[in-house]
């Protein structure tokens, strides 16, 4: 979990930052409405710490690190499997951390 001063560290070099909220929230779930956000996103030099962020948050709304929330729960699911394969094959130790898998569904 990141601090308040990491935080807001890295939220003050994000490309989203002056940015209109709305993009990143868009309403009913309409995935076209999505496209714009992502595009910021996709050039944005804090993308993996913003979506580390979120998945480490339990953030549910919206789009972080060019992810929605859908995109997220994959990734999320990705990790739990990855750590629990990790752990029956005796190769996970305490200092491991699962990776994070970015781009999984092609959307940036």
């Amino acid at each position: 979990m990141l601090s308040q001063a990491d935080r807001a560290s890295w939220m003050k070099d994000a490309a989203c930052k002056g940015t209109d909220p709305g993009l990143f929230f868009p309403e009913n779930g309409d995935t076209s409405a999505t496209n714009p956000a992502k595009m910021i996103c996709q050039g944005c030099v804090v993308r993996e710490v913003c979506l580390e962020y979120a998945l480490s948050e339990g953030i549910e709304d919206g789009i972080w690190g060019g992810e929605c929330a859908r995109e997220r729960r994959r990734i999320k699911g990705r990790m739990r499997q990855q750590t629990h394969s990790r752990m029956l094959s005796g190769g996970l130790q305490s200092r491991d951390a699962p990776t994070l898998p970015l781009g999984g569904s092609g959307a940036a």
